[in-house]
């Protein structure tokens, strides 16, 4: 299903757990605890952090329309979305959209987010476009590229030196490999695997960041903690705690069945998957975190089983860290 992994559990006190298996790619090196993954949609979390730290410090709030800090979405159908319902995937904007087969640059594809049509009917749609223009927004609102404005409001205080976007070239021999990718012509190996993330130039509100499995675990343990530091726990709680058609501001709710979390986390956990086969997951009332880092679209993304794997990895990490 994978050629590696890399996994942490344990609690606000620290991991109880950490360890690797396999090598970054079929014929690679083995996997290490410094072994950089690529994120995926893990990256929309780590963003939504620091959105809330632009709402912590009155930067933005949540009921901000897109057009207050985006002044060429003025006067279009997407003008008075807020960033509520762009955390929350509420915003009737289509997700899943490969834009990059017909905007293969970042201006075109950029215009192309302005021009996609909105769906008819309110509910919830996952929606990296959403997130596409969520990064913008923070940009605008902060005056800082995205990069750079994840990097100090959150993984620098949080200690999380190597999680990033855009790979430096001589960390990209020690990142997991991803797909055989038929666009790019060669196995993805350093740089982002979504494809429209890396027409943006690989730093984007969707997808993007690298991290490794201590720097996750870092993630987590601070999650368990409940926030300080970086964003108050406050902040931290209404990020968490605010449900809308399962979804909270930039996390998944856990909702069984079927929750890639498994099945013996609480009602209050909240977590997020990402493509490549990473997933981080948090449940407060435990005190427990997991992150699981896979390369399961390595060397192709046919395979659907990391569903259950997710599932039985939570079930038996829950397991052991409270036994």
């Amino acid at each position: 299903m994978f050629s590696g992994a890399a996994w942490a559990w344990g609690c606000s006190g620290g991991p109880v757990e950490l360890g690797t298996l396999g090598t970054l790619s079929w014929d690679g090196d083995p996997v290490g605890t410094d072994t950089l993954w690529d994120l995926a949609s893990v990256t929309k979390p780590i963003v939504g952090l620091a959105v809330m730290a632009l709402v912590e410090s009155g930067e933005l709030t949540l009921d901000d329309r897109i057009a207050h800090h985006l002044p060429r979405y003025a006067g279009t159908d997407k003008a008075d979305i807020t960033v509520s319902e762009l955390l929350t995937h509420t915003s009737r904007i289509p997700g899943q959209r490969p834009l990059y087969r017909r905007f293969p640059t970042r201006e075109k594809l950029l215009d192309a987010l302005v021009d996609l049509p909105l769906r008819p009917e309110p509910g919830m749609e996952y929606s990296s476009q959403g997130f596409m223009i969520l990064g913008l927004i923070a940009e605008s609102a902060s005056g800082t590229s995205l990069d750079r404005l994840v990097r100090d409001r959150i993984t620098a205080p949080l200690a999380m030196d190597a999680t990033t976007f855009v790979l430096p070239e001589p960390d990209r021999a020690r990142a997991a490999a991803t797909e055989d990718c038929p666009w790019r012509g060669r196995v993805v190996q350093g740089t982002v695997h979504d494809e429209n993330a890396e027409v943006l130039g690989g730093v984007a509100g969707h997808a993007g960041m690298f991290g490794t499995v201590s720097d996750l675990a870092r993630l987590g343990r601070w999650l368990c903690r409940g926030g300080g530091g970086p964003l108050a726990p406050r902040t931290l709680s209404v990020m968490t705690g605010t449900r809308v058609l399962g979804r909270t501001l930039a996390w998944q709710a856990h909702e069984p069945p079927l929750s890639s979390g498994g099945d013996l986390l609480t009602a209050a956990a909240y977590g997020h998957n990402g493509f490549t086969g990473t997933s981080l997951w948090v449940d407060p009332e435990l005190d427990f975190f997991a992150v699981l880092l896979t390369n399961r679209v390595h060397p192709t993304r046919d395979s659907d089983a990391i569903g259950r794997i997710r599932r039985t990895f939570h079930n038996a990490a829950v397991t052991e860290a409270l036994s």
